[in-house]
């Protein structure tokens, strides 16, 4: 089995969230792998991970993001046991798809702290079933 990154925009995903209505919630999963050690700064891609959120946090404040939970999954209660849990978890939540454009398109937004710090990532929005 071939293990693959993900760490470019699927941009027809992109472009159906844009077209979210803008009354509708958005509730983005992040599942975080980090690097072991980031090139650029030799740093390790938890640390450097670290930095990104330390450096976010304004942009995140601007839109009215909240973090809703970041933290390190434990123990795989159900599932396979050989698979290798992510090293983190954030759970971010938007009043809409407009916000979250307007934070990660904001200038000076550190996007590329994101980038040097992961080896993989999955970013998935989570429709809400109850208002």
């Amino acid at each position: 089995m071939i293990n693959k990154s993900f760490m470019e925009v699927n941009k027809e995903h992109l472009q159906a969230l844009a077209e979210l209505p803008e009354d509708q919630e958005l509730l983005m999963l992040n599942l975080l792998r980090y690097k072991d050690r980031v090139e650029e700064t030799g740093l390790t891609g938890e640390t450097a991970y670290k930095q990104y959120m330390m450096a976010a946090s304004p942009f995140f404040e601007k839109v009215d993001a909240e973090i809703v939970f970041f933290g390190s999954p434990e123990l795989m209660l159900i599932g396979p046991e050989d698979q290798e849990l992510w090293d983190d978890i954030l759970l971010v939540k938007y009043r809409n798809a407009g916000e979250f454009f307007k934070m990660t398109q904001a200038k000076g937004y550190p996007s590329e702290l994101r980038e040097q710090s992961l080896q993989d990532s999955r970013l998935i929005y989570c429709k809400p079933h109850i208002k």
